[in-house]
């Protein structure tokens, strides 16, 4: 199937095929916690949804912890005769404070019984008979993996899951679960979901090259930076009112470093140059990465995301792809700058 502008991508060794560009649903459902105050109403929401559709988008990402249940309700009643047209995936494993108090996402465990009754009730919620891909929210070392993905393993084969995914693993837990399910003969890993944008590129040390290895899809999530590639800064990095970082000043303090200002005015340079949105050169720039799967966007108005899209038409020169690699590229660290410094190239 081929959406429009672009080629579907398989995910790992999966039978789903979706296009390099998916609509993650964080900003949809009025949140009461974490995301209060930053989410698109559900008239916008169903807006960017249809618009989705229409595009060619087939993969659909939420997760059960988002506005605490409300946006897995929001898509249900959404999918109705869609249902067949998009690959919905979603998750397990965090939760947000029941007290209505605003703070991050805590753990919730991936104990096999709490594993199904939420896998369960997602369904419910979801209004439907299957969930393409279940993802594993966040790694959690007091399970036996192996149990946590043997109960996936069973809603497989009841029909209720199709394809299992891994999220905010470490490099050497995501191989842990691949050893797993390869020495049990478990369902394989099909997605690995992880934050990637230029302006954070941690994951390349190890969660990148590790998912290759295992025969996953990277699925990137947080690809603007909560919106800094967006330009919702200007150059001393103050915020854009009532954009996310003016909501979130603390995760401003550590985006808007002279590092990724520096990288951020570049970025505004290819678009000017290509007469593009901001966004669309950060996005284009992950686009041309060959371990990409798919661009998780997220967005809380219309034309946002329709400026998102307008990466898929975008196509970044290798000169400029090498510019925006060497102005994003972060302090590696020990061994990686080791091994690059006596090889006399990258540590890849």
């Amino acid at each position: 199937m081929t959406g429009a502008g672009w080629t579907d991508r398989r995910l790992g060794q999966s039978d789903l095929a979706v296009a390099p560009l998916a609509l993650g649903t964080m900003t949809f459902g009025a949140s009461s916690t974490y995301m209060r105050g930053v989410t698109a109403d559900d008239h916008e929401a169903l807006a960017i949804l249809d618009c989705a559709l229409s595009e060619g988008v087939t993969l659909i990402d939420t997760a059960n912890s988002y506005s605490q249940g409300l946006t897995e309700t929001l898509l249900g009643q959404w999918l109705g005769p869609r249902r067949k047209s998009v690959v919905l995936a979603t998750k397990v494993g965090m939760v947000i404070s029941e007290t209505g108090t605003p703070g991050p996402p805590i753990p919730q465990g991936l104990h096999p019984d709490l594993v199904r009754r939420s896998c369960e009730a997602s369904l419910k919620r979801l209004a439907t008979d299957w969930i393409d891909l279940f993802h594993l929210h966040m790694q959690d070392t007091s399970v036996p993996i192996a149990d946590t993905l043997g109960v996936c393993h069973d809603l497989i084969r009841e029909g209720k899951i199709r394809h299992i995914g891994l999220s905010n693993y470490t490099g050497v837990r995501l191989m842990e679960a691949v050893h797993a399910s390869r020495a049990d003969g478990l369902a394989s890993i099909a997605t690995v979901q992880a934050q990637w944008s230029l302006a954070v590129r941690d994951a390349e040390r190890e969660m990148v090259p590790a998912a290759q290895l295992a025969g996953a899809s990277l699925l990137a999530w947080s690809p603007l930076a909560r919106g800094f590639l967006s330009g919702a800064v200007d150059p001393e990095g103050t915020p854009r009112r009532g954009s996310r970082l003016d909501a979130w000043r603390p995760s401003l303090q550590t985006t808007a470093t002279p590092r990724n200002l520096a990288l951020l005015a570049t970025v505004k340079s290819l678009a000017n140059a290509h007469s593009k949105p901001v966004s669309a050169v950060a996005l284009a720039w992950l686009l041309a990465r060959p371990e990409l799967g798919a661009v998780i966007l997220g967005a809380r108005t219309l034309a946002q995301f329709v400026d998102n899209l307008e990466a898929r038409n975008l196509h970044l020169s290798r000169d400029e792809l090498l510019l925006l690699d060497a102005t994003s590229a972060p302090e590696w660290g020990y061994p990686y700058s080791f091994v690059a410094a006596l090889t006399g190239g990258s540590w890849r």
